[in-house]
């Protein structure tokens, strides 16, 4: 098995559809009351896409990245993600799914403190059938990736919100995902470190060729991707 974790040769121009959404609807129950979130989305997003997600607090920005992610099922609807449609698996082969298809990428890092860079790097491989030896080479890769290799063994308490933030994007991508996946990930972030991660992300698609779906609230984190999409009260609307 290849160690290395994408391939550095630029990628061939695709319109292939990486994720395709029809009549997607999320509901909640609140005691007796029907709280809708999603109201019958239909979307399209191409591979090697890098599209921004944007909208006001409790539009349903999160929730779509997470039936994306296939980390919540829909009420109505079907999510097809690179031929595979995640709205009809059991949770077991959900569970698969993401960890062979998706990245995540946090607001908050979400890094094990008692972990090294390194260490929080590997965590996605350890159920892959991988040896020690692949696991470490990914790992020395993907972090060389975000120009931490330097900071392998460093624990997160050593790193700054920036730095973090890189080795969580090289967790997320340590695996060679389909998808990745970014939740506001600029959100707690000043605005160097946040472009230095806006620009690492961008990389990733352009070089590597990953589609990549962010939410974010900041015009100027969106301005990074090919596509802007904005989600109100639950339905998309022109950007």
């Amino acid at each position: 098995m290849q160690t290395s974790v994408v391939s550095s040769a630029a990628p061939e121009p695709i319109n292939q559809v990486m994720v395709s959404l029809r009549g997607l609807r999320k509901t909640y129950r609140r005691g007796q009351e029907e709280i809708s979130v999603l109201n019958g989305i239909d979307l399209d997003i191409a591979e090697g896409a890098f599209e921004a997600l944007m909208g006001p607090s409790g539009s349903g920005k999160t929730t779509l990245l997470n039936l994306i992610a296939g980390i919540d099922r829909p009420s109505a609807g079907t999510i097809h993600v690179a031929g595979t449609d995640i709205s009809k698996q059991s949770e077991g082969e959900l569970a698969d799914w993401r960890a062979q298809h998706v990245g995540y990428i946090f607001q908050f890092y979400n890094l094990l403190p008692v972990l090294t860079a390194a260490e929080n790097v590997e965590i996605p491989l350890l159920l892959a059938k991988l040896s020690k030896s692949e696991r470490q080479a990914r790992v020395r890769t993907a972090l060389r990736v975000v120009g931490l290799d330097d900071r392998m063994n460093h624990y997160p308490r050593q790193l700054s919100g920036g730095q973090e933030q890189r080795v969580a994007i090289a967790r997320a991508f340590v695996s060679d995902p389909t998808l990745l996946i970014a939740d506001e990930p600029t959100g707690d972030l000043d605005r160097k470190s946040g472009d230095e991660v806006l620009e690492l992300l961008a990389t990733l698609n352009r070089e590597f060729g990953k589609t990549i779906v962010m939410v974010t609230h900041d015009p100027h984190a969106a301005e990074r991707a090919s596509v802007v999409r904005r989600l109100e009260k639950g339905v998309l609307v022109p950007a």
